[in-house]
């Protein structure tokens, strides 16, 4: 007679942020990239779920006490941001469980009380349009809120939880973003938060109140009839016990299915991102993918089908326990007690089949708010986890004024070490101001890592960095970086105009903006590049939002990277790898122009081309995160040993192949 097919979906979360990009953004909203599609697939009525690679499913759920600090700790934080809203929710979820209670309990009660006791009709009319009045005026309310003022305060909550997020994650120290327990809660706490936390107070209201009205729905019809309040174990068995049941079922299946929906998800990306699009239609790369994703759709066929009966079974009982037995049992006994023994009136009847529908759907909305509530929690954990998160280098860090006089930085007995690996070991050097410093050495040898403790990304695992004379942690953070003006290579172009990629919304007057921008892009040689586009320094970079926008190469978004250092003023700059994607003569101009604008400026460039740091007042050769040589040029040279060497193979490497170049164009 009664027949249910219950669909419940869930989300899963693939927030992903470029984490490079933390280096750089100081200010300013994370740029997410995009989010995977929903992949659902219908066996016998039984809707499956996908889940993410952190899914949730493969997370333990919290302890019962945890789960309620977590929501009374969503509770408080939407309270500080929009308290009327709270009030609205409570409001509304109070009315809607008085409605049900209202109509099975009282109204039909009445209605057919009088009817029988012969009220006269004006009496029975007034109370008719009393209760139309009241609910008229609670749809009303409703409307007014849902209309007016949810849609306001939603985007107050909104714009206030994600200045917190986004302070919270800009105040963070960079190892943050490379631990990867850390950054899945904070990615899982970024994914649409604000109406994850909207609907977290709304399921804890939902509990609070359903739990209420389910126990008076229990007592309106123990009033009615005692026995029949027996029926309620139906429903209370067929949600909290097969519905459970049923619920680890599918975790166990999500569980399984995550490494194929991975894969799915993977190929899924690879088709319609365009990094990949040359390789698809050169190679025959597509064919091991389609082979792969047919692979991932068996095996998740093989796990529903493992799963299908069990979970088809439990379903089964759910909704036998849930509607059937106390709809259909209810109405038989009530039949029986009203036709056969006639120990119960009309009226009765008729009040007990309007309480068995109210308290059915109040029970299965009280076990709704149950299971979000405790899968909500696990959310505001992440959430919570994030905010209260005590940074170990804060940005907002407050301290001595560096000053803007350089007179010395120093590495003294300074080691590192990064998950549990030595990268630096007993490191001393100085850099004395207004000289040039250059850092040599081959791939992992630790220098880019000295850039990343001098900016103070990180703190030294053992010795300390010194200031003129001072330790680095004693002054304000932000006054402290103000001092380096960087050029990483690994930096990113922001979907903007040329101007604000180089300037990076540093402080200067309107009316020096375009020279100062100018001026570094001619020193970085790409100003021609530049002022060749439709809109030259205002043409947008990147076509993310602007199908107009500017694609530059690789040495030229390099070349715009190095503009940003020369753009800001700051006595200290600093060039990691600045002209590993341009040519040898693109190169020498480059640092040509590093050495002769940065006279005046403390000078250190990291570089793997020895040939670019002859003209550099000192040099330190790194090894295994050691000084293994530092001098000058020529006195690396004349000693002889690992520069000197190093030097010689990249010379001789660098005549072979402009020979090869010469012969070619001979040929």
């Amino acid at each position: 007679m009664v027949s249910i097919i219950l669909a419940r979906e869930l989300q899963y979360i693939p927030y992903i942020q470029n984490i490079t990009c933390a280096k750089q953004i100081v200010k300013g909203n994370p740029k997410s990239l995009d989010s995977r599609k929903l992949f659902a697939i219908i066996v016998k009525s039984i809707n499956l779920k996908k889940v993410s690679e952190k899914s949730m499913a493969e997370k333990k759920s919290p302890k019962k006490t945890s789960a309620v600090r977590n929501n009374l700790y969503a509770l408080s934080l939407m309270w500080k941001m929009c308290p009327q809203m709270v009030v609205h929710t409570a409001i509304i979820k109070a009315l809607y469980y008085f409605g049900w209670l209202f109509y099975s309990a009282f109204f039909m009660r009445y209605v057919i009380n009088a009817l029988q006791s012969g009220e006269t009709f004006m009496a029975i009319m007034i109370f008719i349009g009393l209760t139309v009045a009241v609910f008229a005026s609670m749809a009303l309310y409703n409307s007014y809120v849902m209309g007016s003022v949810k849609p306001v305060a939603n985007s107050e909550i909104n714009k206030k939880l994600y200045q917190e997020l986004f302070r919270k994650s800009r105040n963070v120290e960079l190892e943050c973003f490379e631990n990867s327990d850390f950054y899945d809660k904070y990615t899982l706490a970024m994914k649409n938060a604000d109406t994850r936390l909207i609907e977290t107070v709304d399921m804890l209201f939902g509990l609070i109140f359903g739990f209420i009205a389910s126990i008076c729905a229990f007592i309106f019809m123990f009033q009615v009839d005692r026995l029949s309040v027996a029926f309620i174990l139906f429903p209370i068995i067929g949600n909290f016990v097969f519905r459970t049941l049923n619920s680890r079922i599918d975790y166990k299946r999500n569980k399984e299915m995550a490494p194929h929906n991975r894969r799915i998800d993977y190929i899924n990306r690879i088709m319609y991102l365009k990094d990949y699009a040359k390789e698809i239609r050169l190679t025959n790369i597509f064919n091991l993918l389609k082979r792969q994703y047919t692979d991932a759709i068996t095996g998740v066929a093989d796990v529903t089908k493992k799963f299908v009966f069990k979970s088809a079974c439990l379903h089964w009982f759910y909704v036998m326990f849930t509607f059937t037995f106390i709809f259909e049992g209810l109405l038989i006994y009530g039949a029986y007690r009203t036709l056969v023994s006639e120990t119960m009136m009309l009226s009765q009847l008729a009040v007990l089949t309007s309480m068995m529908v109210s308290t059915t759907w109040i029970l299965i909305g009280f076990t709704d708010s149950v299971t979000a509530s405790f899968r909500n929690g696990l959310f505001v954990d992440y959430l919570r986890t994030f905010l209260e998160y005590e940074e170990k280098i804060p940005e907002d860090y407050d301290g001595a004024d560096p000053g803007e006089t350089i007179d010395s930085l120093e590495f003294r007995n300074v080691g590192f070490a990064y998950k549990d690996e030595m990268v630096l070991k007993n490191l001393n050097m100085k850099f004395d101001g207004g000289r040039t410093y250059a850092l040599v050495g081959h791939n992992g040898a630790g220098k880019s890592t000295i850039i990343k403790l001098l900016l103070r990304f990180y703190d030294p695992t053992e010795g300390e960095i010194l200031l003129n004379g001072r330790n680095i942690k004693e002054y304000n953070l932000l006054k402290y970086r103000a001092l380096f003006a960087t050029a990483f290579q690994d930096n990113r172009m922001f979907s903007m105009t040329v101007a604000d990629n180089v300037t990076l919304g540093e402080d200067i007057p309107e009316n020096e903006r375009e020279q100062v921008v100018t001026d570094a892009l001619k020193l970085s040689g790409v100003y021609e590049k530049v002022m060749s586009l439709p809109l030259g320094i205002n043409t947008t970079l990147t076509r993310e939002f602007d199908d107009n926008g500017a694609v530059l190469s690789g040495g030229e978004f390099q070349k715009i990277v190095v503009s940003r250092a020369f753009a800001r003023r700051c006595p200290v700059k600093v060039f990691d790898e600045p002209s590993s994607a341009l040519d040898p003569i693109a190169e020498y101009k480059l640092f040509d122009n590093i050495l002769k604008a940065c006279k005046k400026n403390t000078l250190l460039f990291i570089s793997h081309r020895l040939s670019s740091v002859q003209n550099a007042d000192y040099v330190f050769l790194l090894e295994n995160g050691q000084v293994k040589e530092e001098g000058t040029h020529r006195e690396l040279m004349a000693r002889q040993g690992l520069y000197a060497d190093m030097y010689q193979k990249q010379a001789e490497n660098y005549l072979a192949d402009s020979a090869k170049q010469t012969e070619g164009i001979w040929a």
